[in-house]
């Protein structure tokens, strides 16, 4: 007997709330249907795309806001119109889930090697070379090398790019695999600290950390759909998706935090130079973790 059947003709299935005088279409207390079926194929469809991916759902109308006017989803958000709009932190997971997914699919994101394609190299002559900030380590026809690094980093890169050359290849790859996994968590861990640099240039202006970060997330979603266009291989596209970024940001830091021109460039290029070289930071230890790991 079904879990409807069971609180009665006279009751929600859900709640048990008694219904009365008369029977509604949704139950006065907890609103679920009244009139419960067991569910349909075409009902799992609706559920999964009807109010996320219809014309006026909230994804489409977060989209809109997000690429067509900088900074305003930020606005509404901080103003309280939340209902429509997809939440700021899984707008940022879902879009930039969905680009690492497809940098991972395109292999387009390949480790420090000379001279280009790392598989080609490592099949032909043998050589690879790494680049890990100011040293280098790899092969040079067969044979390792390892300068400007720490005795027990070399010892472990010796461990794990010393191999045959069949095997680098395969080993090469591996590397980017591991890299393009732990830099989407480290990018994750990157965003608050972007977030952190705009409370110190807008200090004054009363604004809570949590503000800036969702103005952060929106932003980092938008740098993610401009690196997944950047990927298409066309020309012009790539180009206008890099240039997309800083126009971009300084037309949302105008909508959300106002002010003249020069102090937003010089606030702009302050939080660039911070988040740069905490990125570089970043992206050089998860390279590091990649290599040693």
């Amino acid at each position: 007997m079904s879990s409807a059947a069971t609180q009665g003709a006279g009751s929600c299935a859900n709640c048990g709330a008694p219904f009365a005088p008369a029977r509604r279409r949704y139950c006065p207390e907890c609103g679920q249907e009244t009139h419960i079926k067991p569910p349909r194929l075409g009902e799992f469809l609706q559920q999964f795309g009807g109010a996320y991916f219809s014309t006026e759902g909230a994804l489409w109308r977060t989209l809109r806001l997000l690429l067509f006017k900088p900074g305003e989803l930020t606005r509404q958000y901080l103003a309280g119109r939340r209902k429509h709009y997809v939440l700021p932190l899984r707008l940022y997971l879902t879009i930039s889930l969905l680009t690492l997914l497809l940098v991972r699919l395109a292999g387009s994101v390949n480790v420090d090697v000379e001279p280009s394609a790392p598989a080609e190299i490592s099949k032909a002559t043998n050589n690879m070379v790494l680049g890990i900030g100011t040293g280098k380590a790899g092969q040079r026809d067969g044979v390792f090398f390892c300068d400007n690094l720490p005795a027990w980093v070399c010892k472990r890169l010796k461990r794990r790019i010393d191999i045959a050359p069949k095997a680098m290849a395969g080993e090469v790859d591996l590397i980017k695999e591991r890299f393009l996994g732990n830099l989407g968590g480290a990018m994750f861990v990157l965003l608050p600290t972007f977030a952190l640099w705009l409370k110190l240039v807008y200090w004054g202006r009363g604004m809570r950390y949590t503000e800036h970060l969702v103005f952060a997330l929106h932003v980092h979603a938008l740098w993610f759909l401009a690196l997944a266009l950047a990927m298409s291989g066309v020309g012009w596209l790539t180009a206008l998706s890099l240039l997309a970024v800083p126009v971009y940001t300084l037309m949302a830091m105008k909508r959300v935090y106002g002010g003249r021109l020069w102090p937003r460039l010089l606030r702009a290029a302050t939080v660039s130079a911070l988040y740069g070289v905490v990125m570089a930071l970043a992206i050089a230890g998860v390279g590091l973790f990649t290599l040693l790991s």
